[in-house]
């Protein structure tokens, strides 16, 4: 029990991710961001607050608070986008391999059904896209590729979304820790510039949604005739 805390207390808070990190390097967060994306049992990894943590450690102002430079920014960027691209490929063949049955299987600790329906009613609405989009939005960039090769999605379409999802979140969420870590600010408040970020990253897909349900709204105030 006191080891799952201690996971826990690693992977949750910007102090156990900047020990994680700095004694695992680039191979854990390889790691990390392939389960996220590549793995249905990665649902709960932090991915967006590791990237952001990652890039504020290799800028020149985390290395002084830090007080090491584990890797370049450079580096960083090109491995963990190999592992994202990786990841959601892996989650595309899971979904491939075991089709539209995969919908039924019962939940369980280490497989969240409710999650996957989630992600599948997401796909249904904005299509190929939604590999781009859910890149973004914790729980669903894991469940997005298996929902996409379930439903057999051409797989080069698939790739081509997943390339250019797996650079944008990676280079937009490690860029941010980057240069807004020379922020006086957020040096010094880093678990609240981790939330602002995470809700900064899903805040397009909030009012994409708001504004869907108000077209909704006003479609059905409207009177027939």
């Amino acid at each position: 029990m006191e080891l799952l805390r201690d996971f826990w207390h690693l992977i949750s808070t910007p102090e156990g991710l900047q020990k994680l990190i700095g004694w695992g390097g680039l191979p854990i967060m390889s790691a990390i961001v392939f389960a996220e994306t590549g793995l249905l049992i990665g649902f709960f990894l932090p991915g967006d607050s590791l990237l952001f943590i990652a890039g504020f450690m290799a800028s020149p102002a985390g290395e002084k608070i830090v007080g090491q430079h584990p890797f370049s920014i450079v580096w960083l960027n090109v491995v963990l986008m190999i592992a994202a691209i990786v990841g959601d490929t892996v989650g595309y063949w899971i979904g491939h391999k075991a089709g539209p049955a995969i919908f039924n299987r019962p939940q369980s600790r280490l497989f969240r059904r409710d999650h996957l329906l989630r992600a599948h009613a997401f796909y249904e609405k904005h299509g190929g896209k939604t590999i781009v989009l859910a890149r973004f939005m914790p729980i669903v960039r894991t469940f997005a590729p298996v929902v996409a090769g379930a439903a057999d999605m051409n797989y080069r379409h698939f790739l081509a979304y997943n390339v250019f999802g797996g650079i944008g979140w990676v280079l937009s969420m490690t860029s941010l820790g980057f240069f807004l870590g020379r922020i006086e600010w957020v040096q010094k408040n880093l678990e609240k510039a981790v939330i602002v970020v995470i809700l900064l990253s899903i805040s397009p897909m909030l009012i994409h949604a708001w504004q869907e349900r108000r077209k909704r709204r006003l479609s059905l105030a409207e009177p027939r005739r």
